[in-house]
């Protein structure tokens, strides 16, 4: 696990090393352990390395043995023995161990071909001096992030947003994605925060000639549910832990030891039963809960780590700790941290690097398995609206839709999410219904109304994309859109911590055979993950078998609401945030006070306002990082 960066220059001026030598520094966390620059004529590729494989050979930016070709290169391929085999077979010699030169040599064997034979995750630069291409790269499934800009006849690019800023990028607030992010959290398309900067999405390359220009294709697609071309129940959970068992095999490759996180749920728990009888020595686990007991899963992760013998470590963290650390972390992630589980996630990526430097993680098996409770609500309100449009007269409805808002609070939070006051459609029924601003709020908020574009767009044309019904439909957009926030999330709250994590289940070939599962196999009444379930049964405990699914929740609605209402106050409410002119004042005042009576819980959208101030103080205005954690203590206090 490693961070790139560099710079291509269009015409003939040179690289600028003190450039080149500044992006690497910013990425520095992602590899303490070496780090290089290399300028190749118009190309300049700076590396930090975490050394995981070949701990002593495999320094980058590395050459060719012609030195007209070179790599700088994130990620683990998995399968690198086999292609290194195979390439020794077509005549090919190598100079170290490591999976670095086999990508660089199936790149010269290959050419751009060469990432479809890639097993793992990875996000890669290749300057071909030969053909004078730029070659970028990111893996299938998004699990390693890749940004670029196009400025000033130059090509910007890097593992964080960060490195760009460090060569030169100015930051601007992409006010575009605003519509987006308060019904989201985050943008599912290429756009990011900052004006300028895309993501290379997943399972997509870059390449760029002399007279070409950029060009970006997609090297990979994600299969649907093909339902007709599968076993039974029975025979597809023996499969499924099959598979698993092998994708959990296969990132076991290391020259360091790996442990694992273990949050007391059904993914990691059975990645846990499953990977213990696989090393010689006893797993490395780690746990994150907080102070207050209802929010924690710690009883659950340290009953599993003692049923499979693991060493186990946990960490617990409050309030205090939580809102100290935001700031820093905001920077870390380059953009508004989406979800507040982002914070818990660095604490136990802190705790695991005093001991490893790897460690598996359950990320992807809820998209896979139809994990979320909102998947089965909302086939729930499709089935029952289908009937009540059929039975019910449309006065009948319009009456019923009227009557929701007369009702007691607690029973109209439930009806108005139903089929009986929502319209009909996926896009009401799936999109709306869990945005965290819904369309009216949008309207309200948003200074000058919610025009632009459509913030669910690219969720709903994957969704009509998808074959199969509508579970799988939902599984096909999420693993697309909603996963690949995830995954940001995942790669940037642990490189923060300079540690390497894996996701097993989101091995791509795992991925192409559990994708294709029938969606009556994964949700059976209102079990989720049924098929999942039954294949961890012999290896998880009865009581996370059958225990409801947490989501790691976090207090931040109450810590709002209490100690930490002096932040609202800067963030949401204070001069400077509001002088941005991004949202209606009056519709914030509104909503600071609803949360405050706790006539509504607004702590989600609370928590976004003011991830996106802290957010454009520390990018857009470029306010010291120390400024706004001295702002944190002193709420604290």
């Amino acid at each position: 696990m490693c961070g790139i960066a560099g710079i291509l220059k269009f015409g003939s001026q040179p690289v600028e090393r003190t450039r080149l030598n500044a992006m690497g520094e910013s990425i520095h966390h992602r590899g303490p352990d070496d780090g290089g620059v290399e300028i190749a004529g118009r190309v300049g590729l700076a590396h930090r390395r975490l050394s995981i494989i070949d701990i002593a050979g495999g320094h980058q930016p590395m050459a060719n043995r012609a030195r007209n070709i070179w790599i700088a290169y994130n990620g683990e391929i998995y399968n690198f023995r086999e292609l290194r085999g195979e390439l020794e077979a077509l005549g090919r010699a190598f100079t170290t161990r490591s999976d670095t030169e086999v990508v660089l040599q199936a790149y010269e064997q290959w050419g751009e071909a060469c990432v479809a034979r890639l097993r793992g995750m990875f996000a890669l630069a290749i300057w071909d001096q030969r053909r004078q291409q730029l070659f970028l790269a990111r893996d299938r499934m998004g699990i390693k992030p890749l940004y670029y800009a196009v400025r000033d006849g130059e090509l910007l690019f890097g593992s964080e947003i960060k490195a760009l800023v460090a060569g030169g990028l100015r930051p601007r607030l992409n006010r575009a994605v605003i519509p987006e992010f308060v019904a989201n959290r985050y943008t599912a398309g290429d756009d990011t925060f900052f004006e300028g900067v895309h993501k290379l999405m997943p399972a997509h390359t870059l390449t760029w000639r002399p007279g070409q220009g950029v060009k970006v294709r997609r090297f990979w697609n994600l299969p649907g549910d093909v339902a007709d071309a599968h076993g039974t129940f029975a025979e597809n959970a023996v499969e499924v832990r099959e598979r698993l068992e092998e994708s959990i095999q296969t990132h076991l490759v290391s020259d360091v030891p790996v442990g694992l996180f273990l949050s007391g749920g059904l993914d990691s728990s059975g990645l846990a039963g499953l990977m213990a009888p696989m090393v010689a020595e006893p797993v490395h686990t780690f746990s994150v809960g907080f102070d207050e007991q209802g929010y924690s899963e710690l009883g659950y992760a340290r009953a599993v780590a003692e049923a499979i013998g693991s060493t186990h470590h946990d960490v617990v963290i409050s309030a205090d700790r939580f809102f100290g650390a935001l700031p820093s972390l905001i920077w870390h992630e380059d953009e508004p941290i989406a979800f507040p589980s982002s914070v818990p996630l660095n604490f136990v990526s802190r705790l695991a690097r005093e001991h490893v430097k790897v460690v598996m993680t359950g990320e992807g098996a809820d998209e896979l398995f139809l994990g979320y409770n909102r998947y089965r609500v909302t086939a729930l309100n499709e089935r029952l609206g289908r009937v009540w449009r059929a039975i019910a007269p449309a006065m009948l409805r319009g009456a019923t839709r009227d009557a929701v808002g007369r009702l007691p609070r607690s029973l109209r939070r439930i009806v108005e999410r139903s089929f009986l006051a929502r319209p009909d459609g996926i896009r009401d029924l799936f999109c709306e219904n869990f945005s965290v601003f819904s369309a009216p709020m949008r309207e309200q908020l948003l200074a000058g109304g919610a025009a632009g574009a459509d913030p669910h767009a690219r969720a709903l044309a994957l969704f009509e994309a998808a074959p199969g019904g509508d579970l799988s439909k939902m599984s096909y957009a999420d693993l697309q859109t909603y996963l690949v926030e995830l995954l940001m999330k995942q790669d940037q709250m642990s490189m923060a911590a300079s540690i390497e994590s894996r996701v097993p289940f989101l091995d791509h070939q795992f991925v192409e055979y559990a994708a294709a599962l029938p969606a009556k196999y994964k949700v059976r009444g209102w079990t989720t993950k049924a098929v999942l379930r039954e294949a961890l049964r012999p290896v998880v405990p009865d009581a996370v078998l059958t225990r409801p699914k947490m989501g790691f929740p976090v207090p931040v609605g109450r810590w709002c609401r209490e100690q930490f209402r002096p932040l609202v106050d800067e963030y949401v409410l204070g001069g400077r945030a509001r002088d941005r002119g991004l949202f209606d004042d009056r519709y914030l005042t509104r909503l600071v006070a609803e949360h405050q009576t706790g006539h509504r819980d607004h702590g989600d959208r609370l928590w976004l306002l003011i991830n996106l101030e802290i957010w454009q103080r520390l990018y857009v205005d470029g306010e010291p990082l120390a400024n706004l954690a001295h702002e944190a203590d002193r709420a604290a206090a």
